[in-house]
């Protein structure tokens, strides 16, 4: 729901960056006839040297990080690729900071290298290391690594214009909070990090998990099945610097909720991140309303050549997703609007041989008059006792009619009388990602997009989902009473208003609290059709300081 680069999301980041500790890559580098030993320090730092690098020392170039998480116990295999860009062969010593209580499994070289060993210092010996490198270098940046045990490696040469490959494995005890387990990669918050990581992660919980979810990075998640995700840093997140965090929520049978606090003592406060999660949908929910889709599909001559395909296709496979009995109807537009059928017509043999026929003889001309084809998948009434819904497949770039963005976004807030659910579909790489997603947003719905050579068939499966009916619909996020002398105890609410939770999506709220008193919170919606409200009480005891 929060991507990166979106205000919300960076407003969490500087929230919760000071929570979590950082990660560095140390390594020292000795020319093996040299009487003096000289030490550099080559991993991003929290801030800028106070003195001008080595040109010939050791570099890290690379790192790769593969997680397992067996129920509580998550193993990580970590390896850094090592170079010597200079004549003259190196000596090097690796330090990582890994989480207190780690444990060390493994320790290896892929290079010319005899006996490596390894040894894991606990938090307070490694405070000790850390501080007699401060101490040398004259610079408190390593000081972020304190309160993290650190394994630290023996000698090892690194020959001249060559390379090493370093394997460091270690296994932890993930600690619940309520339902809630984290996972924390110490990583450098040094903005200038230039080193590329790679992050695979699998999950296999004990029991099913509701949702996953990345406060520190965007990610690619994968449910496996109830109980299995994988997750993987997103490409253009490579070198985004920071520690790697990661929370999943186990499942309850309704809502689940959990809070992360940072204090901010100056202000007698703080700020907060509440993640939510539905469930999967209980047998006795299956039996579900049926839906009116109405599937809006842009023929218009930026959509030639494989963007049409991809949204021919994307169109065939939710057709045939519906369910016999259920409504749907089809319109096409460019600088005109046509439409399959008068009305929508019921789901049949018959229907569906006809729709069929009518998206293959479907070709590419004009200019793209969004705003016309929106306002007529808008106008008409519903099919009576169907949950009405609109899917609008477009580049998204509107050339004929009226073509203000302002004026086709008030379509869907204000002259949307049946209060249609609209779900965008953004196909190509010239997409107005801003405009499909603002249009999804204000009714409640999601916008998916499919880049060009891309299979669309997981994200029409995505979309399909949410054309079930969300699992939470309509939810209202209501706060204690309690107030402050000037302001009210919870402010700064984001998002709002709140979007529809579908199933095995999740929730994220941002805000800022006041006192030190536990936060009490309700959520309010139509939970599988029926009103709920479901309340959540979070102590503050926990907050990191």
């Amino acid at each position: 729901m929060l991507r990166s680069g979106t205000p919300p999301f960076n407003a969490m980041k500087r929230f919760l960056l000071p929570i979590l500790a950082a990660l560095a890559v140390l390594v020292s580098a000795a020319a093996q006839d040299s009487s003096t030993r000289h030490v550099a320090y080559l991993a991003p730092q929290a801030r800028p040297w106070n003195r001008t690098p080595q040109p010939d020392a050791v570099r890290v170039t690379a790192a790769e990080a593969r997680v397992e998480v067996a129920g509580p116990v998550a193993t990580t295999t970590l390896w850094f690729t090592l170079t010597n860009p200079g004549p003259a062969r190196l000596e090097a010593e690796l330090a990582i900071p890994v989480p207190d209580g780690a444990i060390l499994r493994g320790f290896g070289f892929q290079g010319s290298a005899v006996g490596p060993t390894a040894t894991l210092l606990g938090r307070e010996e490694a405070r000790k290391e850390y501080d007699a490198t401060v101490a040398r270098l004259k610079d408190p940046a390593l000081l972020e690594f304190a309160g993290f045990g650190l394994v630290r490696s023996s000698v090892f040469p690194v020959d001249p214009h060559g390379g090493q490959r370093v394997r460091v494995v270690f296994e932890q005890l993930l600690e619940a909070d309520g339902a809630r387990l984290d996972y924390v990669l110490p990583r450098s918050e040094s903005l200038d990090c230039e080193i590329p990581w790679t992050i695979d992660m699998t999950i296999r919980d004990i029991q099913p998990v509701s949702t996953v979810y990345s406060p520190s990075h965007r990610t690619e998640v994968r449910r496996i099945d109830s109980k299995a995700f994988s997750v993987r840093l997103h490409l253009e997140q490579r070198s985004e610097p920071g520690p790697f965090r990661l929370s999943w929520l186990r499942e309850t049978s309704e809502v689940s909720a959990s809070l992360l606090a940072y204090p901010d003592l100056k202000n007698g406060g703080g700020y907060f991140l509440l993640l939510a999660g539905t469930p999967g949908r209980p047998a006795e929910a299956q039996e579900r309303q049926k839906r009116e889709v109405i599937l809006v599909l842009d023929r218009s001559g930026s959509m030639s050549g494989e963007k049409l395909e991809q949204a021919r296709a994307a169109a065939l496979q939710l057709l045939e997703g519906l369910e016999e009995g259920e409504a749907f109807n089809v319109i096409i537009f460019a600088e005109s609007v046509e439409t399959f059928a008068a009305a929508p017509v019921i789901k049949s043999a018959a229907t569906m041989q006809a729709v069929r026929s009518f998206l293959r003889s479907v070709g590419t001309r004009g200019g793209t008059n969004i705003h016309d084809a929106l306002a007529e998948a808008l106008r008409s009434a519903p099919t009576p006792g169907m949950i009405p819904l609109v899917l609008f497949l477009t580049d998204g770039l509107p050339t004929s009619g009226n073509t203000s963005e302002k004026a086709i976004r008030e379509l869907a807030t204000h002259s949307n009388p049946h209060e249609r659910r609209l779900f965008t579909f953004g196909v190509g790489t010239d997409v107005n990602t801003a405009l499909l997603d603002r249009l999804a947003s204000s009714t409640r719905g999601t916008a998916a997009f499919v880049l060009p050579g891309e299979n669309v068939e997981s994200k029409v499966a995505t979309t399909f989902a949410r054309l079930r009916g969300p699992v939470l619909a309509a939810p209202r996020f209501l706060t204690s009473p309690a107030a402050f002398e000037n302001g009210p105890r919870i402010s700064d609410l984001l998002p709002n208003p709140l979007p529809d939770l579908f199933e095995g999506d999740q929730l994220v709220v941002l805000g800022r609290y006041r006192g030190a008193a536990p936060l009490e919170f309700e959520l309010d919606g139509r939970y599988l059709g029926k009103h709920r409200t479901f309340r959540f009480r979070f102590p503050l005891e926990k907050a990191s300081v």
